[in-house]
């Protein structure tokens, strides 16, 4: 491999990490969000990203808590993809890149990238519904906005993978026959 593709490689690696750093927070913030929504909610407006839905929490208990466990559950699906990501190229052989590790670790990001497309699917609609009762604010699709993109994306690292699949079946049936 080039000594710029390694460059470029580790700089991939970084930005891997610093989105996993920034998506971690960002998880653990909406926790803690949630957290002092239910025990102190007069505190709220001074946390990360001011999620107040204290309201909803007034109208209704169980929209209030099914609008926030689609948050915090995307949320934590992007954090646990950018760790699968970086604990890919960690460990990845980059002379040898086709493996049942390589191949394991990509046919699960796929799968966390489409859980997260499909769920953000899932809770935009529905509160695009509970936004016709008068229950959700307007504050809340900057979680669920790139839905499309994120099915989009599961569906081409899946075929990325099954395509890496068939590259160690092929590799494995080589070094059988050297």
């Amino acid at each position: 491999m080039s000594k710029t593709n390694n460059f470029v490689f580790w700089g991939l690696y970084i930005v891997a990490w610093l989105i996993f750093v920034g998506l971690c927070i960002e998880a653990g913030g909406l926790l803690v969000n949630f957290f002092f929504s239910l025990y102190n909610p007069e505190f709220v407006q001074n946390l990360y990203q001011k999620l107040d839905l204290t309201e909803m929490y007034n109208d209704s208990r169980l929209t209030f808590f099914g609008v926030y466990s689609f948050i915090l559950i995307i949320s934590i699906l992007k954090a646990c993809l950018f760790y699968t990501v970086i604990k890919l190229m960690h460990t990845m052989d980059l002379s040898k890149p086709f493996s049942n590790f390589v191949a394991t670790q990509i046919l699960q990001i796929s799968y966390f990238t489409l859980s997260i497309g499909i769920l953000s699917h899932i809770a935009r609609q529905l509160v695009e519904n509970l936004m016709h009762h008068g229950f959700v604010p307007d504050n809340l699709n900057q979680f669920w906005a790139d839905s499309q993109a994120f099915i989009l994306m599961g569906a081409v690292i899946y075929i990325i993978a099954t395509i890496f699949k068939k590259g160690v079946d092929i590799q494995n049936e080589n070094d059988l026959t050297v």
